[in-house]
């Protein structure tokens, strides 16, 4: 009979606690990574149809992820970092697709360039939970 979640040491917590993924859960991220995977494969090999579709459950199935994992900190902020990191990839991959990654939108600032702004909202998200919300609650077995 299989198990309805998968149970690991949480290592980080460093008292032996355990953490528990519902299986579904892990299949779901285990389906995303092999969506993103295409996704920038498709990018590399320009397969511009298959790179363009992929976009779409990659970032369906990372806010999902998100959405599920928002009762602990830690998961939703590096979940919310992966979402946008995606959104900021897939993007930079369409403008580069159609030809308009090199456009200038003002002195030396290109189309691609916009990609910057999702990828910093990542950076942001990981900078609160690791400077303010993390000290703040470091007795929190989820704070990993």
């Amino acid at each position: 009979m299989e198990q309805d979640t998968l149970t690991q040491p949480a290592a980080a917590a460093g008292n032996g606690a355990l953490y528990s993924i519902p299986i579904g859960y892990r299949r779901m991220e285990n389906l995303h990574i092999v969506f993103w995977l295409l996704k920038d494969i498709s990018w590399c090999l320009i397969w511009k149809p298959l790179g363009i579709a992929m976009i779409f459950p990659t970032l369906i199935i990372s806010i999902i992820i998100a959405w599920r994992t928002r009762q602990f900190m830690s998961e939703l902020c590096h979940n919310l970092a992966i979402t946008v990191w995606i959104a900021a990839n897939s993007y930079w991959m369409i403008s580069e697709f159609l030809h308009f990654d090199a456009d200038i939108v003002t002195g030396d600032i290109t189309y691609k360039h916009i990609a910057v702004i999702p990828f910093t909202l990542g950076v942001l998200i990981l900078a609160y939970y690791y400077l303010v919300y993390k000290p703040r609650h470091r007795n929190e077995v989820e704070t990993m």
